[in-house]
């Protein structure tokens, strides 16, 4: 069984890992979702890392293929741990190739048996990042065309929550 793991900080989920989430689960009999715990990012965050699988949960457990988890080690040895032979990464632009490329070969250094697949963003989607679904969050705008419609509430009760607190 081909496991491939598809690791992010999804801070919230958005349409984009969606996007990327169906496409890799095409290609794969099982695909882990995996909310990694970004060091630099880690106090910046709108949600817990335990919120994020709940509300990946919501998006994809109609799935059938598809798991989520979480990890705050090396990707590379979470990898290992659940016998995964391939990352997923989703890439935006060509400014996130470089720093991609650097990190699959870093893992690849650390797990030998592990391979990198990137697959390119679908254009409509090329613009969106969580931080942006963030931003707009804060402000009160449509998020109809940025997060699935399982989570919207969640997002903007989070936000609301943080602008009064």
């Amino acid at each position: 069984m081909k496991t491939a793991v598809y690791p992010g900080s999804f801070d919230p989920i958005t349409l984009g890992h969606l996007n990327v989430i169906k496409r890799a689960a095409a290609c794969f009999d099982k695909l882990i979702v995996c909310v990694m715990v970004n060091s630099e990012k880690e106090n910046k965050g709108l949600f817990t890392p335990a919120e994020r699988v709940e509300l990946i949960h919501k998006v994809v457990d109609r799935l059938p293929n598809v798991e989520v988890d979480s990890s705050t080690g090396l990707l590379a040895e979470y990898a290992k741990r659940v016998n995964a032979c391939v990352v997923v990464k989703g890439l935006r632009a060509v400014s996130d190739y470089e720093k991609e490329v650097q990190m699959a070969l870093i893992n690849r250094k650390l797990n030998p048996r592990l391979d990198t697949m990137f697959l390119p963003s679908s254009a409509k989607y090329t613009y969106l990042s969580s931080s942006v679904v963030k931003e707009m969050a804060y402000y009160g705008a449509d998020l109809s065309d940025f997060v699935p419609r399982e989570i919207i509430d969640d997002v903007n009760e989070k936000m609301k929550s943080r602008r009064n607190g």
